[in-house]
């Protein structure tokens, strides 16, 4: 079916599927294209670094490649969740241009994203992964690597664990509600997979998924391995894990 103004059939998939497209604040937020250029030293007039330094705050982390890779991971999760879910939902995928999408980075998680236009785009993998690898996750790990030192191989992991999560997400969804649609997001998630990006990152089987790096979040106060993590238990040295 055709992409509707509301992106309504995202709403039963959970928070990191929806995506709105009306009722942005009066106050815009600036969009993500903006985040991916800005290099204002204010860390108010900078997105980027005002939502990493935001996770260090409420995370209690004392290193800013810890909150960083976090916060890159979450906000990836948030793009192939609204790719996916769409692709598997409507057969067609919006336009998320980072032009088009207005991003709160003061918001609590998951990151709070509008998008101003809604273009139907195809649903195929070398469509999604140009919106979502190309746009998005190359500027941003650009962005990252080179202002916090967060390995390039890290942040390309958190991606694949992104992608191999909204997945899984989707496929547990669709077994009460629509098989079908899980067995279309496993199949265009393993197409992903494919891309030269993803397919150093890890092992993904089915939906269950094995990275080759880790996202550092064993250095979180509290926190310890994930369940895809390329360790079996935290390293008490400081690595930023195998980068790939």
């Amino acid at each position: 079916m055709d992409l509707d103004p509301d992106l309504a059939a995202l709403r039963p998939l959970g928070g990191f599927f929806v995506l709105r497209t009306a009722g942005a604040p009066t106050d815009l937020p600036p969009t993500l294209a903006q985040a991916y250029t800005d290099h204002d030293e204010n860390v108010y007039a900078d997105s980027i670094t005002f939502r990493v330094r935001t996770v260090a705050d409420r995370l209690r982390i004392a290193e800013l490649r810890v909150s960083a890779s976090i916060a890159q991971q979450a906000l990836a999760a948030r793009l192939w969740s609204i790719a996916l879910g769409c692709a598997v939902r409507y057969g067609q995928v919006p336009d998320l241009d980072p032009r088009l999408l207005l991003w709160d980075a003061a918001a609590s998680a998951p990151d709070d994203l509008w998008l101003t236009e809604v273009r139907p785009r195809p649903a195929d993998a070398a469509t999604v992964a140009d919106i979502v690898v190309r746009r998005h996750l190359e500027p941003l790990t650009a962005l990252l690597h080179a202002r916090y030192g967060v390995a390039e191989g890290l942040l390309w992991g958190n991606a694949g664990s992104a992608l191999a999560g909204a997945a899984r997400e989707l496929d547990r969804w669709a077994r009460g509600a629509d098989p079908g649609a899980g067995a279309r997001a496993r199949a265009l998630a393993a197409e992903l997979f494919t891309h030269p990006r993803l397919a150093p990152t890890g092992t993904l089987t089915g939906t269950a998924f094995r990275r080759r790096s880790c996202c550092l979040y064993y250095r979180v106060p509290g926190g310890g391995i994930c369940g895809d993590c390329c360790f079996t238990r935290a390293p008490r040295s400081s690595p930023e894990g195998t980068s790939g």
